[in-house]
C-alpha cells in the first residue's frame, strides 16, 4: 500500500470519527467538497496548514490522522 492510499484511509476514518461529512468539511476548510474527496482517495494531497487545520477540525493530533 502506497503512501497516498495510507492517507487516504486516514482522512475519512479522521472525518468519520469527528461525525462530519465530505461537505461539512469543505465548508469549514473553505475549499470544495471535490478537494475533500480527492484528498481521500489519494489524488491529491492537503497543504501543511490545511494538515493542521485538518487536525483542529477532527479534534486529532496529526500523526494519528496521517499514518507514516
Amino acid at each position: 500500500m502506497n503512501k497516498l492510499n495510507k492517507l487516504k484511509i486516514s482522512l475519512a476514518a479522521a472525518r468519520v470519527n469527528a461525525e462530519m461529512t465530505q461537505e461539512d468539511v469543505a465548508k469549514e476548510m473553505h475549499v470544495s467538497k471535490n478537494t475533500v474527496v480527492n484528498w481521500e482517495k489519494g489524488k491529491s494531497e492537503p497543504t501543511i496548514s490545511q494538515s493542521r487545520e485538518l487536525s483542529k477540525l477532527y479534534n486529532m493530533p496529526l500523526e494519528y490522522i496521517f499514518l507514516p
